[in-house]
């Protein structure tokens, strides 16, 4: 599935929108019924992911911070004096601690980031952006609004308040699942592969 959309060529259906003509045929051995609008979709936001991150990563400077770790950076560049608990980091991000822990060494690695103890729990460690982090920040954001701008070439301010609510809409739906299948398995057992 990773390679779903390297074909180059698009093609526009009747309707003139685009779409993939060997992202359809590989999806075809997946679907129910030859439709394959579904899987097309998913595979189209993959897709659209995947640059958006590429740019991203392009615009890093060869820095080599991935999108998690920019993502936390740029929480914590707007996050208040004391900086955020790896439970707050991880929750804003939607990912586990354990990620965050990880991330948050690379960052601190790189001196983006510092681990400053939690004054209200001895227990608790904070992790808050340094000055080299809001230095790399703000030396990214030109790069970054630059390839943004290219990659949204042509896009009208309606069609990319569409595009953002279409994607939020993804993520509200994913999460609703994920609630349903927390709520429908009993505390502790594993997680069962669907048929």
């Amino acid at each position: 599935m990773n390679d779903v959309h390297k074909s180059r060529e698009l093609a526009s259906g009747p309707d003139g929108s685009l779409y993939d003509p060997g992202a359809r045929s590989s999806l075809r051995a997946l679907a129910r019924d030859d439709t394959t609008l579904a899987l097309e979709a998913a595979a189209a936001v993959r897709s659209a992911a995947q640059a958006v991150d590429r740019l991203r990563s392009h615009g890093a400077g060869g820095r080599g911070l991935s999108a998690g770790a920019l993502d936390l950076l740029a929480r914590l560049n707007t996050a208040p004096d004391e900086g955020l608990s790896i439970g707050e980091l991880a929750r804003a991000a939607g990912v586990t601690s354990r990620n965050v822990t990880g991330l948050v060494d690379t960052l601190e690695r790189d001196h983006l980031v510092r681990r400053v103890p939690d004054r209200h729990d001895r227990r608790s460690v904070r992790a808050r952006i340094t000055p080299a982090g809001r230095a790399w920040l703000e030396a990214f954001r030109e790069p970054a609004q630059r390839a943004m701008t290219a990659l949204f070439q042509g896009f009208d301010e309606a069609e990319l308040a569409q595009l953002r609510h279409l994607c939020l809409r993804l993520v509200e739906n994913q999460r609703r699942i994920e609630q349903h299948l927390g709520a429908a398995r009993p505390q502790g057992d594993p997680p069962q592969p669907t048929t």
